[in-house]
């Protein structure tokens, strides 16, 4: 179905150098079309599928402002193979999704994290209507990649979505959730500009302002407005994200990338948080250099691997690229299934993280094991040590 309305619906992004990576490696060749009517889902069930199997929903990144659910790396999993079902989605982004006005809290009782509420309105339908291909409603895991991962991160914090998901993963984002959750009332006054920079004096006629508009008004309001750069994040709203919030007591896998944004300081977070769940949780690094260029393991990078969609990539993938691909996404699918993600004597070991346990899964050129990233080991000891408290 359509994609959320965001900023490459309105330029060619071919002749956009800023973004031409991402979009040589996931969209190049890709048709889509956007609306505000956006809201579909992707499932991919076993051709003969079993009854009640696990389901993993994943969330797509993009920052809060672009992306969706069927971009090349998120076509056709592999893991109905592992008769697990796959569901991709797509939720409102940028304006359309998180802008955050007194009038709208006045009309309506909240305002502002409306893409949040678009996942948690997906994750409800599956729980609601997976039955009907296969699926458990009662084992269900949510997953997402950076946004993506932050937004699993606000789900699993939120009171309202208890009991509709039972196990969660995150990549390149754990740890960022309550950080991308921001003040209301500032955020209530960038938008406050926004409508007025649009011509606007009531919420009717700002409704009435048409989406290529809106978004360069926006865009250029990030620039332009003090606090501009994060008041397309989530925020505080009282209601979906709340102060003082536990996260849900299930298993989580988390983990990031080794040319990730910031990766001593990301994997530390991940680290630190899954360390300090109640129920075993496992943390992984990917450092695999992916052929094709000299970029290495950057971000978004594993998603092809977890994803087990490498033949949808222009890159000249490899055997061993395929093996670790098979390994990932079989420690994946075995989570879902269980929450542990270990296969009795087929996979190494994955120890679930916890204090004076600072291993975590090692993904990447060698053979998949339990050890430390590869950074300067005074800088690691200190960044584990101060992720485990101690």
């Amino acid at each position: 179905g359509n994609c959320s309305y965001q900023p490459r619906a309105f330029y060619n992004e071919e002749e956009n150098l800023k973004k031409i990576f991402y979009y040589n490696e996931f969209r190049k060749g890709e048709t889509y079309d956007y609306s505000e009517d956006c809201l579909f889902l992707n499932i991919f069930a076993p051709e003969e599928a079993g009854q009640k199997l696990p389901v993993i929903v994943y969330i797509h990144g993009g920052g809060f402002t672009g992306g969706c659910g069927h971009e090349k790396h998120f076509d056709e999993p592999i893991w109905p193979a592992k008769g697990v079902i796959a569901v991709t989605l797509n939720y409102r982004l940028g304006p359309m999704g998180f802008l955050c006005l007194k009038e709208l809290k006045e009309e309506a009782g909240f305002t502002g994290n409306y893409g949040l509420y678009d996942q948690m309105t997906a994750i409800r339908w599956v729980k609601d209507n997976i039955a009907s291909f296969g699926g458990d409603p009662e084992n269900i895991t949510i997953m997402g990649q950076s946004a993506g991962a932050a937004s699993v991160q606000l789900q699993s914090y939120s009171p309202m979505t208890e009991g509709l998901f039972q196990k969660a993963v995150m990549s390149s984002g754990c740890g960022m959730g309550s950080m991308m959750s921001g003040n209301t009332e500032k955020a209530q006054a960038f938008w406050q500009e926004i409508m007025t920079r649009c011509g606007c004096e009531t919420l009717a006629e700002f409704r009435e302002v048409s989406p290529e508009k809106l978004f360069a008004v926006w865009q250029a309001g990030k620039k332009e407005i003090k606090g501009g750069a994060t008041a397309t994040f989530p925020i505080k709203d009282g209601r979906f994200v709340i102060e003082n919030a536990v996260p849900h007591n299930i298993p989580y896998m988390a983990g990031s990338t080794s040319e990730d944004i910031a990766p001593p300081v990301l994997q530390s977070m991940t680290r630190k948080w899954i360390a300090g769940q109640e129920k075993p949780s496992y943390t992984w690094y990917f450092n695999r250099r992916l052929p094709g260029d000299d970029n290495g393991a950057w971000h978004s990078s594993d998603l092809w691997y977890w994803f087990g969609t490498l033949n949808n990539c222009w890159r000249p993938m490899e055997e061993k690229d395929y093996a670790l691909s098979e390994e990932m996404v079989s420690y994946l699918c075995r989570f879902a299934a269980t929450g542990n993600p270990n296969i009795s004597g087929e996979l190494p070991t994955w120890i679930a993280s916890g204090k004076g346990q600072n291993r975590v899964m090692m993904f990447g050129d060698k053979d998949t094991w339990m050890g430390k990233p590869s950074m300067p080991k005074m800088i690691y000891t200190m960044l584990t040590n101060k992720a485990v408290g101690e």
